[in-house]
């Protein structure tokens, strides 16, 4: 029997390894606040923006401005900056808080879209940061769409 990371790496593709190489770089340190603002912006804007009503209908019980805020301190957090999101919103509870929304493969694969593209289109992040963060994303994903 596989374990929950052994199957999160088949689905995702990423090996383990890969998947945490974003704990070797403290991206908060190496991007900044002012990035993962940005980042996070330019993802809700296409969420919010998608011609899939299935994938936008996720997202309706929610203002924009906060799921931004609520990702990107989250994903400072997460990449070696301060407990911004657990200040304000408590544990993270990563499965928890997503398990009452349909995160299928489906619907994890529309998010990696919009995230790869909020990434290629900010600017301040490097090419290898950029790739530690979606191998990061898809692990996250894959386990996500196992549990959820």
């Amino acid at each position: 029997m596989q374990s929950l990371q052994e199957e999160a790496s088949e689905w995702s593709g990423v090996d383990t390894v890969d998947a945490f190489a974003i704990d070797d770089t403290n991206l908060f340190q190496k991007l900044g606040l002012q990035t993962f603002i940005n980042l996070s912006t330019n993802f809700y804007t296409r969420v919010y923006d998608d011609e899939e009503e299935w994938f936008r209908s996720i997202f309706a019980n929610s203002k924009k401005k906060e799921a931004i805020q609520n990702q990107y301190e989250f994903f400072v957090q997460g990449m070696g900056g301060p407990p911004l999101y657990t200040q304000r919103e408590g544990h993270p509870a990563l499965i928890g808080r997503h398990r009452p929304f349909p995160v299928t493969h489906q619907a994890a694969e529309r998010w990696l879209h919009h995230m790869e593209k909020a990434l290629e289109s900010t600017p301040d992040i490097d090419a290898d940061s950029k790739v530690k963060m979606m191998n990061f994303f898809r692990n996250i994903f894959a386990l996500l769409s196992s549990l959820c």
